[in-house]
């Protein structure tokens, strides 16, 4: 099989509609260490922190709506500002992957979700390129 670990994808396509950070961001716990110590991931060897996330997409039930994201960074990202009057942040994420799991309490298909880098949105020309490559 071509596919081992994780599968790359784009933020277009994991967030059709775009997503907004709803907490902190929090160094990720390693709970597989005999002590409390922040996660590291095992292929770059980068410190893991997390976010959650609210999928802007209205097709989704409340409780799909909230994810968390882990951000694979040496040093702790910082939230994007929020909007004027809301305390909602829009957030873009660069590098994105996600690894399928078999959730243990449920036995269904989860997964888990990283990301190199946590920006603010771009808008317009910038958010795809397609409109730039058309005006030139």
């Amino acid at each position: 099989m071509a596919l081992q670990g994780p599968i790359p994808i784009s933020f277009e396509l994991l967030f059709p509609h775009g997503c907004y950070v709803v907490g902190e961001v929090t160094a990720a716990k390693d709970f597989d260490a005999k002590r409390d110590v922040q996660a590291k991931d095992k292929v770059t060897g980068l410190p893991v922190w997390q976010v959650p996330v609210m999928d802007a997409d209205p097709s989704l039930k409340a409780a799909q709506k909230t994810v968390t994201v882990k951000i694979l960074s040496e040093v702790q990202p910082v939230v994007p500002p929020s909007l004027p009057g809301v305390p909602l942040a829009p957030a873009e994420f660069e590098g994105l992957e996600v690894k399928p799991y078999v959730h243990q309490a449920t036995g269904r298909l989860a997964y888990s979700i990283s990301a190199r880098v946590m920006r603010a949105p771009r808008t317009g020309a910038g958010k795809s390129g397609s409109a730039a490559k058309d005006a030139a």
